[in-house]
């Protein structure tokens, strides 16, 4: 189930949201505030992967430990899909991995997100199926020699009767965390190595309760231990969604935090750790908008973007170098980048290197490491990679 459907499902309603496509929230008057930092954006090749031939699905980026790793799938004439991914040692050069598929779903699957720890990545990866057309997920993790491996789990720790959505891997010094929901609300997988995961739903404060039902979309390891996980609240009796933060330093016990929304509605889509704080992005009003951690709370930052169609505002990309923020966002009609040069404070519209449509097979996602941004997209006709010197982003 994509996040559109899972967001439409919690609130029961058709979001539709209007607006003109100025950004970002601070400063609109100002024209060189407005006006898009143009890029000198470099496409880059993907070598087509072993097996047979097909469209490339590019789904995920991330930086790790001195390399560059791309994830998606390729899908052949008839539809059908395999797992692939590409590794580089720059950002620029990519080579194809090997691939260790060890289910009939796995063999299928799409990955769709993929972390680092130390200087080694896990992944999710789905493929619908079955009687019902569920997603059947599992996780992958690298061996030694730099192959991907699939661990296949047991079909409830991911569906089931009580699945939702298995939203967003990430890792830490404690380990590896998921972030997703079940029929109790928001839930976390939590997995010490990335072989074995343990589900953790029904947790007070993170599922829901008496106030609402709570949905889980992202997580990250906090700057000093435990975890942040972003996400939202759906009011019991109906309403606008509620932007939720949760936050615990052993990924058992939880605290929720309602984040501030002066606009009465809003949701925690995407959360990244920039240097000694946390910061949070997601639909907030009729845009985007930021919210940092300070230590002991949370404060709206700056504000971004506008919905300009119909689908559900959703941030699909955050990456951080140093102080600087990269934000990719789908606002209903197309995909639009925003770049923050003190951490969530400002932010300014970046140009893309290419337009990709906002819904259907389209997807985006930016990394940052060094002196380099990374940004994969798919139209929903055909897969790029893009690649721009960090330095180049603030001016």
């Amino acid at each position: 189930m994509s996040r559109r459907r899972v967001v439409a499902l919690f609130a029961l309603v058709a979001v539709l949201l209007s607006g003109c496509g100025r950004a970002p929230g601070r400063g609109t008057d100002d024209d060189a505030a407005v006006r898009p930092l143009a890029l000198a954006w470099q496409s880059l090749n993907l070598p087509t992967p072993p097996g047979s031939p097909g469209r490339l699905l590019v789904r995920d980026v991330v930086a790790c430990a001195g390399r560059w790793y791309v994830v998606g799938a390729v899908a052949d004439a008839a539809g059908d899909t395999r797992p692939v991914a590409w590794s580089s040692p720059d950002g620029l050069l990519w080579t194809a991995l090997r691939m260790l598929p060890q289910s009939h779903y796995g063999r299928q699957h799409v990955l769709y997100s993929v972390a680092c720890r130390d200087d080694r990545i896990a992944l999710l990866g789905a493929k619908s199926g079955g009687a019902h057309g569920n997603p059947r997920t599992s996780t992958w993790r690298q061996l030694p020699d730099g192959s991907l491996t699939e661990t296949a789990a047991p079909f409830e720790l991911f569906g089931g009767p009580r699945a939702v959505n298995v939203a967003r891997i990430t890792a830490g010094p404690a380990g590896w965390l998921i972030a997703g929901s079940r029929r109790d609300g928001a839930a976390v997988w939590a997995s010490a190595d990335a072989v074995r995961f343990e589900l953790r739903e029904g947790v007070a404060e993170l599922a829901g309760d008496g106030r609402g039902r709570t949905s889980a979309h992202d997580a990250v390891a906090g700057p000093s231990a435990g975890w942040f996980v972003a996400g939202s609240l759906l009011p019991a009796g109906g309403g606008s969604l509620l932007p939720v933060a949760w936050t615990s330093g052993d990924a058992v016990t939880w605290r929720r935090w309602m984040l501030p929304a002066t606009s009465g509605k809003g949701q925690a889509q995407r959360v990244a750790r920039v240097g000694s704080t946390v910061l949070v992005v997601g639909s907030r009003g009729d845009g985007f908008g930021a919210w940092r951690w300070d230590g002991t709370d949370w404060r709206e930052a700056g504000a971004f973007g506008a919905a300009a169609g119909p689908g559900v505002p959703w941030v699909d990309g955050l990456a951080v170098v140093g102080a600087q923020v990269v934000a990719v966002a789908g606002d209903g009609g197309g995909y639009g980048m925003w770049h923050s040069p003190d951490a969530g404070g400002s932010w300014r519209p970046v140009g893309m290197p290419a337009a990709v449509p906002d819904g259907g097979d389209s997807a985006v996602a930016v990394a940052g490491a060094g002196d380099r941004l990374v940004l994969v997209t798919d139209d929903g006709a055909s897969s790029r990679v893009w690649s721009v010197r960090v330095q180049d982003v603030g001016r």
